[in-house]
C-alpha cells in the first residue's frame, strides 16, 4: 500500500472495497475456504474474495485487488487567482496545455510498482540472486500439497 501511495498524485489506496467493508459487520466479510474443483492446480480455494487477496498481510492465493485514487489534473482553461512571483502582485493564471487525463499512465505505473513489491517479496522468500537460482525453489513451492503439512489435530507444543 505504501508503495502505491508513494506514486505522485495518488491520494488514497485500498485493498478491494476496504473503506466500504469497514462500515460492515465482520460476519458479512468472510471468505470461506472450500475444496477446489478437481481440475484446479490447488486443493482448496476461497469461495469469495472480499479480503481482496490479502489477510493479515499475507496473500490468500486469490487475486490481489488494489485500488488507488488519483487527484484530478489541475489544468483549467479559465485562469484562477495567483501571485506573480517577480512582482508580488495578484494575477490570473494563464492556460498552458497539459494532459487532460493521466489515469492511463498512472495505471501502468501502479501495476509496475505492485510488480516491484511482489518481486521483492518473492526474492526474500526464495533467496538467490538470479532467476536460474530461484526457479527450482519456486517449482518446489508450487508443487507443495496439503498432505505435506503435518496435521495431527493435537495441541501445538513449543520446544520439541
Amino acid at each position: 500500500m505504501a508503495a502505491v501511495g508513494s506514486i505522485p498524485a495518488i491520494k488514497g489506496v485500498q485493498f478491494g472495497s476496504a473503506f466500504e467493508n469497514a462500515t460492515r459487520f465482520g460476519t458479512e466479510l468472510h471468505d470461506p475456504i472450500v475444496p477446489a474443483p478437481p481440475d484446479s492446480p490447488v486443493e482448496v480455494k476461497r469461495a469469495s474474495n472480499r479480503a481482496a487477496g490479502l489477510e493479515g498481510g499475507i496473500t490468500t492465493g486469490e487475486p490481489l485487488v488494489i485500488q488507488a485514487a488519483m487527484k484530478p489534473i489541475s489544468t483549467t482553461l479559465r485562469g484562477i487567482p495567483s501571485v506573480d512571483l517577480s512582482t508580488g502582485k495578484p494575477v490570473q493564471t494563464v492556460y498552458e496545455r497539459s494532459d487532460i487525463c493521466a489515469v492511463p499512465r498512472a495505471c501502468v505505473v501502479g501495476e509496475a510498482m505492485v510488480a516491484f513489491v511482489l518481486a521483492d517479496a518473492l526474492m526474500e522468500k526464495l533467496g538467490g540472486d538470479s532467476i536460474e537460482e530461484m526457479l527450482p525453489r519456486f517449482s518446489s513451492l508450487r508443487s507443495s500439497k496439503l498432505a505435506d503439512l503435518p496435521m495431527t489435530n493435537s495441541p501445538w507444543r513449543f520446544g520439541y
